[in-house]
C-alpha cells in the first residue's frame, strides 16, 4: 500500500460477516458528521457491503462540506450527500427521516480557548440530533476519554469501569453520551455508545506519529508510555455492525486492539524497520488511557489486522513519504487539555 487509492481500496473492502449483517439492517444509513477523518471509509465500506449484498438501501452522508472535493468524491462511490451545518436548527430539521443513524460529528482539537464549540457539538448538539431522528436507531462515536487514567497493570477499563474524564473534551464527550442516552430511554430509541481510541490510517494516527518521530530523529516522549490501537477499517466495520446491537437502555461498547502496547517498544520496532535509533524523553507512568475492547471482540470477532501488519505497513508508508493528514492524536496529553 503505497498510494492513497490503494489503502483506501483495501480498508473499505467489506468482510462477509459485514455483508451478512448488512442483510439485517433495515433502512437507509445516515452517518453524521461524514466529513472527519474516519466517515469517508466508514461510507464507503457501508457502500460496498450494501452492493456486496444485493441490497438496495442508500448510505447518506451529511456534513458541512465547506471546502475541498469530498462531497463530490463520496457521490462519485455512490453515497448520496446533504450539505448541512448540523448546529443550525432549520437546517438541521431538513434532513430527511432515517431508519439507521450513524453520529460521527464532534470537537475535540482546539477545545483549549474554544470550550463553548467543544460543548455546543458535543453535547448540545446530540440532543437536538435525538429529538430529530426519534425512534431511528443510532450508533453514536464516543471516545475513551470518558474513562480515567488507570494503572497499566490492570488491563485498561471495561464498559462496568466507572467513567471519570479529565479536561473538558471528555468531559463534554460524557455529555453527548448522557443526552443520548436520555433521549434513548424517553423515547425509546434503540442506542449503541461506541467509545473508540485509537483507530489507525496510514495518513494518521498514534502509530504515524511514533514512526515519524523515529524517522526524524524528534524526541518521543514517554510519560503516555502504553496506548490501545485498531485499525480503521474493522473500527468501521465494529460501528456499522453495531446498528444491531442497539439497545434501550444503550449497549456500551469499547473498541479498539486486544493488546496493551509499550510505547517504547513501539518506537524500538519503528527503529529497526526504519534503520534509526529512537530518541526517548522522560519515563513511563505508572497509569495510562487504556480501554478493554473485549466485549466488542466477543461480538465481531478480534480485528482482521494485526499490530505487526499496521507497524510495518505505517513504517514503509513513511520511509516513502505517503501522504499525512496533519492531524494529530496529541495521544500523550495526561491532563485532557486538546
Amino acid at each position: 500500500m503505497l498510494d492513497v487509492k490503494s489503502l483506501e481500496d483495501f480498508m473499505t473492502k467489506p468482510s462477509e460477516k459485514l455483508i451478512e449483517d448488512m442483510k439485517q439492517i433495515e433502512g437507509n444509513i445516515m452517518i453524521l458528521g461524514i466529513g472527519g477523518k474516519m466517515g469517508p471509509t466508514l461510507a464507503m465500506m457501508a457502500k460496498k457491503a450494501i452492493d456486496a449484498a444485493g441490497l438496495k438501501k442508500k448510505v447518506i452522508g451529511v456534513s458541512r462540506f465547506s471546502n475541498g472535493t469530498l462531497q463530490e468524491e463520496l457521490e462519485q462511490a455512490g453515497i448520496e450527500t446533504i450539505a448541512t451545518d448540523l448546529l443550525d436548527e432549520e437546517q438541521l430539521k431538513n434532513l430527511p427521516m432515517e431508519k439507521n443513524i450513524i453520529y460521527m460529528a464532534g470537537n475535540k482539537f482546539g477545545t483549549a480557548g474554544n470550550e463553548h464549540f467543544t460543548w455546543a457539538m458535543n453535547t448540545y448538539l446530540p440532543g437536538r440530533v435525538a429529538e430529530h431522528f426519534k425512534g431511528s436507531t443510532i450508533v453514536a462515536f464516543s471516545t475513551g476519554n470518558v474513562y480515567p487514567l488507570v494503572p497499566v497493570i490492570q488491563g485498561g477499563c471495561d464498559e462496568l469501569h466507572p467513567v471519570a474524564p479529565v479536561g473538558e473534551y471528555g468531559q463534554s464527550s460524557l455529555g453527548r453520551e448522557r443526552v443520548f442516552t436520555y433521549f434513548s430511554n424517553k423515547d425509546q430509541t434503540p442506542l449503541t455508545i461506541f467509545r473508540l481510541n485509537y483507530a489507525i490510517d496510514m495518513r494518521y494516527g498514534v502509530l504515524l506519529e511514533i514512526a515519524r518521530s523515529v524517522n526524524s530523529g524528534s524526541p518521543i516522549d514517554l510519560s503516555m508510555g502504553h496506548v490501545n490501537v485498531i485499525w480503521q477499517g474493522d473500527a468501521n466495520e465494529y460501528a456499522i455492525r453495531s446498528l444491531l446491537i442497539a439497545s434501550t437502555p444503550a449497549t456500551l461498547l469499547n473498541v479498539t486492539g486486544p493488546e496493551t502496547l509499550s510505547v517504547r517498544w513501539l518506537a524500538n520496532e519503528f527503529g529497526r524497520l526504519l534503520d534509526k535509533v529512537p530518541v526517548f524523553i522522560g519515563s513511563e507512568q505508572e497509569s495510562a488511557l487504556l480501554n478493554n475492547a473485549s466485549k466488542a471482540h466477543q461480538l465481531f470477532g478480534y480485528p482482521s489486522v494485526s499490530i505487526r501488519e499496521m507497524i510495518e505497513w505505517t513504517a514503509n508508508w513513511v520511509a516513502n513519504d505517503g501522504e499525512t493528514l496533519n492531524k494529530p492524536t496529541h495521544f500523550q496529553e495526561r491532563k485532557g487539555e486538546f
